[in-house]
C-alpha cells in the first residue's frame, strides 16, 4: 500500500489535533483514529470517527444518564446477556466511519450489506487511481469442485505465473486505454492536445474489476457486528475477510466488552436448530440416534457433528 505525500501528511495534521469533548472515547480506538491500516497489495483501511463505547450500550439498555455506580463486571453482564438474547436495540446507539480503499469486484460484493451509508469515489468526476489488485500466490488458487462459490487447491508453476501475467496485463491494457479514451492521464497530463477527450462517465466501463475504487462506509455498531460475523468466517472469500480481520481489530479497541461477548456468542457459538438440540441431548444421554432418525437432512447432520467435534458421526 502506497499513501501520497498529500495523503500522508493529511493523516499527520489529523492525527495531530488535539480536540476537547465531553462526549466518551474509546483511549485504544483514538491511539488509531486516521491511521490507514494497509490490506492486501494496495488497500487500506482507516477508522475516520466514532460515537460511543460500552458504556454507551450499557446506558441505552438501562435507559438511565451516566454511569452511575454500576462496575464494569456488571456492564459485562448485561452487554453478554443482551448478545445472548439477541436484544439489539443497545448496539445501534454506537456508530463507526470507515475510509477504505478496496478493489471494485470486493466493493460489489460488500456493497450487497445494505445497512449502511456509503459514499464512493466518484469516476464519473475524477479519474480512478492506476492502481489493480493482484492476488499473491498463495491466494491464487482453482474453482472448488464441490463448492460453486469457493476455491480448491493452489495453483502453482507456469500455469500460476500465466494467470497473473494476464490479470496484469488486461488490467494494464485497460487503463491505458481509458487514459486514451479520456485524453487524459491520471496525473492530469493530456495525451493528445488535438483529441477530444471521452466523458469520464462512458470511459470508465472500459476498466477491469480488479481496479481500486475507495469509499467512507459508516454504520452502527449492530450492523458491523452483523457484516464481521460473515466476513471474518473461514467460508467468505480471502480478499473480503483481510478487510473483515483488520476492521474486527477496531472494534477489539473500540468496544473491548462487547467484542469479547460478540466473539464468544456469535463468532465462536454455534445455533442449533429444534431437531438438532434433540440430538444433542441424546447424545449427551448416550442414547443411540442415527441421521434417518433425526429428521435432519445429511448436510444439516455434517454440520452439526463437526461443529460439536464429533466427526466419527459424520456420515
Amino acid at each position: 500500500m502506497k499513501l501520497t505525500k498529500e495523503q500522508q501528511q493529511e493523516i499527520k495534521d489529523l492525527q495531530s489535533q488535539d480536540n476537547k469533548t465531553k462526549r466518551v472515547v474509546a483511549p485504544q480506538l483514538e491511539s488509531i483514529l486516521f491511521e490507514a491500516i494497509p490490506i492486501l497489495d494496495h488497500g487500506f483501511v482507516r477508522v475516520i470517527d466514532y460515537m460511543g463505547d460500552d458504556t454507551s450500550i450499557v446506558q441505552a439498555a438501562r435507559v438511565s444518564y451516566g454511569k452511575g455506580t454500576k462496575k464494569v463486571s456488571t456492564d459485562s453482564g448485561l452487554i453478554k446477556y443482551l448478545m445472548r438474547h439477541w436484544h439489539s436495540t443497545p448496539f445501534e446507539m454506537c456508530e463507526i466511519k470507515y475510509h477504505i480503499k478496496l478493489p471494485i469486484f470486493i466493493a460489489r460484493q460488500w456493497i450487497r450489506h445494505r445497512t449502511a451509508n456509503v459514499n464512493e469515489y466518484s469516476a464519473r468526476y475524477s479519474i480512478l487511481d492506476k492502481e489493480f489488485y493482484l492476488p499473491s500466490p498463495e491466494h491464487l488458487a482453482a474453482q472448488s469442485k464441490n463448492n460453486r462459490q469457493g476455491r480448491g487447491k493452489i495453483i502453482e508453476g507456469e500455469q500460476a505465473k500465466k494467470v497473473l501475467d494476464l490479470l496484469k496485463k488486461d488490467a494494464e491494457q485497460t487503463y491505458d486505454n481509458y487514459e486514451t479514451m479520456l485524453n487524459e492521464r491520471y496525473d492530469g497530463s493530456i495525451v493528445d492536445e488535438k483529441e477530444t477527450g471521452l466523458a469520464r462517465e462512458l470511459a470508465r466501463m472500459n476498466l477491469t474489476l480488479n481496479t481500486y475504487t475507495q469509499w467512507y462506509w459508516k454504520t452502527d455498531l449492530l450492523n458491523l457486528m452483523n457484516f464481521l460475523r460473515l466476513r471474518v468466517d473461514l467460508h467468505a472469500q480471502y480478499e473480503i475477510r483481510a478487510y473483515a480481520d483488520a476492521m474486527l481489530d477496531t472494534l477489539k479497541k473500540w468496544v473491548p466488552i462487547t467484542y469479547e461477548a460478540f466473539m464468544d456468542y456469535r463468532v465462536g457459538g454455534t445455533e442449533v436448530s429444534a431437531k438438532g438440540k434433540l440430538v444433542l441431548r441424546k447424545l449427551i444421554k448416550n442414547e443411540k440416534i442415527s441421521m434417518d432418525q433425526s429428521g435432519l437432512s445429511k448436510r444439516e447432520w455434517n454440520e452439526l457433528m463437526e461443529a460439536f467435534e464429533m466427526k466419527d458421526k459424520v456420515v
